[in-house]
């Protein structure tokens, strides 16, 4: 059974943010990635509980800005997905998780040393140049979930 209900459609969208936002972290960095947007998906807490599919995930407006950097600057986001991609996302949908993004919501790239925290939220870990945090203890049971 998947994470979350996702159709064909989906899984081209989410593979090319995870192309767009990760990249250049190799397949196992978009894995991360991708375990954020499912995520996301399916925690029903903070900024995420009015999104349950990967298309609400992918175009959240948050502060007036979509959540995700590449919706914005377009770059490789409004490619076609390619079928590698496709693959890892349907694994991410699927059944994948790992740390350091198992049960991360969030995830940046700072160009400097991973903060502890990042708006009150703990850091889980780092790949290459990403940071992740998960929610603080105790605020969001759902991603914990699936």
């Amino acid at each position: 059974m998947p994470r979350v209900k996702y159709r064909d459609a989906d899984v081209a969208l989410m593979a090319r943010m995870m192309r767009a936002e990760a990249e250049g972290e190799g397949q196992q960095g978009m894995l991360y990635v991708g375990n954020v947007i499912v995520n996301r998906a399916v925690a029903s807490c903070l900024d995420f509980n009015d999104v349950r599919t990967i298309e609400q995930v992918i175009y959240q407006v948050q502060g007036g800005n979509y959540s995700f950097e590449a919706v914005q600057k377009g770059n490789m986001f409004y490619q076609r997905a390619r079928e590698t991609e496709k693959r890892l996302a349907k694994q991410n949908l699927d059944f994948w998780r790992d740390h350091p993004a198992k049960y991360a919501l969030w995830y940046f790239n700072p160009y400097a040393p991973c903060p502890p925290t990042w708006y009150g939220q703990p850091f889980t870990g780092q790949f290459k140049n990403h940071c992740f945090y998960e929610p603080a203890p105790d605020t969001c049971e759902s991603v914990y979930m699936g």
